[in-house]
């Protein structure tokens, strides 16, 4: 690699740098982890963009890069301190559960390539999906209905429907439930 050589044309944030900073700033309040009020998260999604359905609780502390490239389904809850990292996008199902720690990655880099290209694929958790405390999601994962992640697992293939999903030392194991 030869970083000096990275450049990150072709990426196109989805939004001009007076909103992304403006996000920002609206971000550190509302999501603050001394601010109780689920309504002022949910209110700031949708302000800027995001799809998110009825019932929907957003623990403070957690981090969304990109809020127009989020959609949630009717009450999923996302617990304290997931962190978003949507530079492409995440679609959440109903009745979902991210919790706390989660981190939801759609970006990766082509190591390789000496300009270490940007790469980015959406995320997509189905319906009634319970993502376990201190998972990792990685990009282009998508995780089927009913599907549960362990806790601490790093998810870089797609879940199926109704599997559990566990892993430890970079193994990924998956069962019916």
């Amino acid at each position: 690699m030869k970083l000096s050589r990275y450049r990150t044309t072709g990426f196109d944030r989805g939004r001009s740098a007076v909103v992304e900073g403006l996000w920002l700033c609206v971000h550190a309040v509302a999501f603050a982890r001394v601010n109780p009020i689920n309504a002022s998260r949910v209110a700031a999604l949708r302000l800027f963009g995001a799809r998110i359905g009825s019932g929907v609780v957003i623990k403070p502390g957690v981090r969304v890069k990109f809020p127009w490239r989020l959609t949630i389904g009717d009450h999923s809850w996302i617990g304290e301190s997931v962190w978003i990292d949507n530079l492409a996008p995440v679609t959440i199902g109903s009745d979902s559960c991210v919790s706390q720690g989660t981190y939801l990655c759609t970006g990766t880099h082509d190591w390789s390539r000496e300009t270490f290209d940007l790469a980015t694929h959406p995320i997509s958790i189905g319906e009634q999906v319970w993502i376990a405390a201190r998972a990792t999601v990685g990009p282009g994962v998508c995780v089927g209905d009913g599907a549960v992640v362990t806790l601490g697992t790093v998810v870089t293939r797609s879940v199926p429907p109704a599997h559990i999903c566990s892993g430890a030392l970079g193994e990924q194991h998956l069962q019916p439930k």
